[in-house]
């Protein structure tokens, strides 16, 4: 029972009515009307036919100088690395197509493809301008040339002048946009020499022992010289370079082709016309490999496959990275047993996989190393970043680790 119904007396006398009405009573609902209609609009002016050519002419005018604008600030940006491209080489414009048939014989056609492509370095050397000369050869449409390091590394690092020569003797200043000692490759910037041809670039891979082979390059300040021989050896493993801390490995096509002081950096071609290398040591008399003597025949070049890696990597950061182990081997020994690991670095890939002072490591993916050198070449082979098996002796036991390669710049 609620406060709102009344009480009624209990009892016969006094009979229940049937239906009492409630004396509260929810209110009812309301119709709202809805908003009346919004006036009607303006009719709108015509605009006359004149006009959308003026809008499309500004529109268009904006634009390119919002074009050039950004092209400035573009360039304004990128002169701290001159010469870099974020993408790459697949950022520039190289030729792959062999520009000669796969039945081509003639090396005088090589010669006549190559040549454009190919420049003379001149380069700073211990504050003599000029006292550096090599050889490279055109990358690309957007003025990217390919040397060896040990051509323009004391002009570099100097900031001493550095000049590019065409076949035609058209001379061109040139910047380095990055360079590997560890590889002795580098990538120069030359602007006003976008025009040049770039050189087709081949594979080492498809090469076999006894192909012909023509070198190009600027022997003993010779320019646009072209000599021919035999693809003597493959996968040669040699080290460059009057120390320790400025040696590059490489693994090496071995060539006869005639190669002098001066040819550094020029290009091994194959007779389809394409580069398989860059040339940039020959063995000496005294056994060893650089460039200061004349040639014996035995010639060394970088195979284009390490070049493209190499210039790939400096056009994007204007340097170069290549794969570590952090551990360190006995390069004297020739004994062609293995790779005998004199220290291992805390913190490094040898450490964390378990590689110990006095391992011997005898094979890299399968493949057998037999010495110092040959176990870092086959290390530069790969890439930072690759997981790579090392068979080892320990103990005339033999096993096989899996290393995570690290990465150092250089």
């Amino acid at each position: 029972m609620t406060q709102d119904e009344p009480t009624q007396p209990i009892g016969p006398s006094t009979p229940p009515p049937s239906w009492v009405p409630p004396t509260v009573q929810a209110p009812p609902y309301r119709w709202t009307p809805p908003p009346p209609p919004p006036p009607p609009r303006a009719p709108r002016a015509r605009v006359p036919g004149w006009i959308w050519p003026v809008v499309c002419v500004l529109a268009l005018v904006v634009g390119v100088a919002g074009g050039a604008i950004g092209g400035l600030v573009y360039e304004q940006v990128r002169d701290d690395t001159p010469g870099t491209v974020s993408d790459g080489l697949a950022g520039v414009d190289t030729v792959s197509e062999a520009p000669l048939p796969a039945g081509n014989g003639s090396i005088a056609a090589v010669a006549a493809r190559l040549l454009p492509s190919t420049v003379q370095i001149s380069a700073e050397y211990q504050g003599q301008e000029g006292g550096a000369t090599g050889s490279g050869f055109v990358l690309d449409r957007q003025g990217h040339i390919v040397t060896n390091n040990h051509v323009v590394q004391d002009a570099d690092q100097d900031k001493g002048p550095i000049n590019v020569v065409d076949e035609d003797g058209n001379s061109y200043p040139a910047t380095v946009v990055g360079r590997s000692s560890v590889y002795d490759l580098a990538v120069l910037y030359v602007p006003k020499a976008k025009g040049l041809e770039p050189a087709a670039l081949g594979s080492s891979q498809a090469l076999r022992v006894g192909e012909s082979v023509v070198a190009i390059g600027s022997p003993l300040g010779l320019s646009s010289t072209v000599t021919a021989g035999i693809v003597s050896a493959l996968h040669r493993p040699v080290t460059t370079g009057s120390t320790g801390d400025d040696s590059s490995y490489i693994n090496a096509v071995q060539t006869d082709a005639a190669i002098n002081p001066g040819n550094s950096g020029g290009p091994l071609v194959n007779l389809r016309g394409q580069v398989v290398g860059v040339n940039s040591a020959i063995a000496t008399t005294g056994g060893t490999v650089g460039g200061e003597s004349g040639n014996i025949g035995v010639g060394f070049a970088i195979p284009i496959e390490q070049v493209r890696i190499t210039a790939d990597q400096i056009l994007r950061t204007g340097e170069a990275r290549y794969p570590v182990i952090g551990a360190k081997v006995k390069t004297g020994q020739t004994s062609g047993d293995g790779a005998e690991i004199d220290s291992v670095m805390p913190d490094t890939p040898a450490e964390k996989g378990g590689l110990e002072k006095g391992d011997v490591i005898v094979a890299v993916d399968g493949e057998k190393v037999s010495d110092g050198i040959a176990l870092i070449v086959a290390i530069r082979a790969h890439q930072p970043g690759e997981t790579v098996d090392f068979t080892i002796e320990r103990d005339g036991k033999e096993e096989t680790v899996s290393l995570i390669l690290g990465a150092e710049t250089g």
